[in-house]
């Protein structure tokens, strides 16, 4: 179940959507969000704070500070009870659609009426749109493109939301008496980026306890079917969860079947069809015989294909069958493998806890080394000035070496401008250990000016990082349009990592995106771009996607020894 701050989190955002689409004023639009985002990444439980207590988080001020009390209180909030009556719920169906503002979602509705998604699909087919100011051609190509989106995603839901559903129900199904073990499967076990329903499994004599216990959970809405093999239920946040309920001597096979992916499972049904076997969820038998060969763990099922442990997150059938059939499959890089942070966040710009904090949780999760990439000047909104940064590298190299040993790095994560330049010259660049290069606004350039914009900014010799290279927000805003085998060709050519940004909305860059840009020979950061303490932990999906894009330990360059990652950073000076 969400944590009450990510729901006070949910409700300010839509409550500054509800602003903006109304017309009304942009600072408080951009004060509540500013609220839900410090909320949201916030350590302590909301629901324990008075409102005296809420007022000491960032940006909390006295009215947003009894807004969420009376959340917390009573369910509701009432300002956004009444700002969702003024409008139009079709209105603010057309704002899920990625790359579709309110003020635009406002118009189509005020305009010609359209108040659902379907509705405007057929009007840019039909050519409606054309009249409309401000719906030229450029902007109805993009239209179309968030509705594919939009589609695409359909039911699925983030990563992170899903794990932490999955995390939910093996706790408390493995708690239920007479289970052996219980494990979540699918999509989710191969870290897709977002995920349908929830597959679970559980290794059991009996199967009516758990099935029992999942349609009492008290975050269970709906059972939409319950059996002995297999029920199915969907919770409350619209997620439905499958659980299936197999014999212990099943296990391994079980696990391998329902992880997937389907064109994997073809793969080695295939492969046993030609040893004369057949494989299910129940085991690996003999075609002829009937006898049960391999079924107990996953490794026994494979070794009985002639093939290797093939890790979850690799099983889409993109060359891993013939890797383990020749021995080139790789050792994939893991959480325990990563030394370091290389873009994080302080609240001197808009990170939530100041630099001591992020230090000390940095140093709590065991790293070697951490990097604070604070925002450069260029966001003007982050007002960051060559003082304050001075002092930031002053107070660094103060706490430099300080709790568990940690080594500071201080870098910057720089603004890259429409043509390609960076905030600061060169001279003030030189004295950072590091600099991240992120695209913050015009998202729009054609094809042609955003490949020379990035192209030209990881030329730049004090660039060492392309940050959430192609700006996507899952479900929310495409990425990027440029000719990527270029940019993934210049960042190998000038010695410039890719970031894995591990935001779970973010995912950038995604895995399909990986696996091209390993093809020029580049290299990786796999980063948490972390706001707060909290955030930290999202390592986790950054890793996830990093193993979807095949990626080992001497790809990832926050895997590296400290002195080897500084003569990468130094990139030829």
């Amino acid at each position: 179940m969400a944590r009450p701050n990510e729901e006070v989190e949910a409700l300010l955002r839509e409550y500054a959507d509800l602003i903006a689409i109304t017309g009304g004023d942009a600072f408080k639009a951009r004060a509540y969000e500013k609220a839900a985002r410090a909320i949201g990444g916030y350590p302590a439980d909301v629901a324990t704070l008075d409102p005296a207590g809420l007022r000491e988080i960032p940006h909390v001020g006295r009215s947003i500070a009894e807004k969420v009390a009376e959340y917390l209180r009573t369910g509701k909030m009432a300002v956004v009870e009444e700002r969702r009556a003024k409008i139009p719920a079709g209105v603010r169906e057309l704002t899920t659609i990625p790359g579709l503002g309110p003020k635009k979602a406002l118009a189509l509705y005020e305009g010609l009426h359209i108040a659902s998604v379907s509705e405007l699909a057929a009007a840019i087919e039909a050519d409606a749109l054309a009249d409309l100011k401000g719906f030229g051609e450029k902007t109805q190509d993009n239209i179309r493109h968030g509705i594919e989106l939009l589609r695409r995603a359909g039911a699925r839901v983030p990563l992170s939301v899903a794990l932490e559903t999955a995390e939910e129900i093996v706790a408390e199904l493995s708690g239920v008496t007479g289970c052996r073990r219980c494990a979540y499967a699918g999509s989710l076990r191969r870290m897709r980026e977002t995920v349908g329903d929830l597959d679970v499994l559980v290794a059991a004599k009996r199967s009516e306890p758990f099935m029992a216990a999942l349609c009492a959970w008290p975050a269970t809405a709906e059972v939409i079917a319950r059996g002995t093999k297999k029920t199915s239920v969907r919770t409350a946040k619209g997620l439905q969860v499958d659980l299936r309920v197999v014999p212990p001597e099943s296990w391994g096979a079980a696990l391998q079947y329902f992880t997937g992916s389907k064109a994997h499972n073809i793969r080695t049904r295939t492969i046993a069809v030609h040893q004369g076997l057949k494989l299910s969820e129940y085991g690996l038998f003999d075609a002829e015989s009937g006898e049960s060969l391999a079924s107990r763990t996953e490794e026994e099922v494979y070794a009985r294909l002639g093939l290797p442990w093939i890790p979850p997150t690799l099983r889409e059938d993109r060359g891993e069958i013939e890797a383990g059939l020749h021995g080139e499959l790789p050792e994939v890089v893991t959480e325990q493998d990563v030394r370091g942070d290389l873009h994080t966040h302080t609240d001197l710009t808009d990170g939530l806890a100041p630099l001591e904090e992020m230090v000390a949780a940095a140093a709590a999760r065991g790293y070697a080394y951490y990097a604070v990439t604070d925002h450069a000047p260029g966001l003007s909104m982050q007002r960051m000035t060559d003082e304050k940064v001075l002092a930031q590298r002053e107070r660094i190299r103060e706490l430099d070496g300080g709790p568990r040993k940690l080594r500071l790095l201080h870098g910057t994560e720089l603004n890259i401008g429409p043509d390609g330049a960076v905030d600061w010259p060169d001279e003030f660049l030189a004295g950072f250990d590091l600099c991240v290069a992120s695209l913050h606004s015009h998202f729009d350039l054609g094809r042609g000016a955003m490949t020379k914009r990035l192209v030209r900014a990881v030329e730049n010799r004090h660039v060492n990082i392309l940050g959430h290279p192609t700006t996507r927000l899952l479900g929310r805003r495409p990425g990027v349009d440029a000719d990527w085998d270029e940019v993934f060709a210049a960042c190998a050519r000038t010695g410039t990592a890719l970031e894995v940004n591990a935001q779970p909305d973010r995912l950038d860059l995604g895995d399909e995106g990986i696996l091209r840009a390993r093809e020029h020979g580049v290299r990786f950061a796999v980063n948490t771009d972390a706001h707060a303490v909290p955030h930290l932990a999202a390592l986790r999906y950054g890793i996830g996607t990093a193993q979807r894009g095949w990626l080992t330990r001497d790809d990832v360059i926050n895997t590296w020894p400290l002195t080897k990652l500084r003569t990468f950073l130094r990139k030829g000076r």
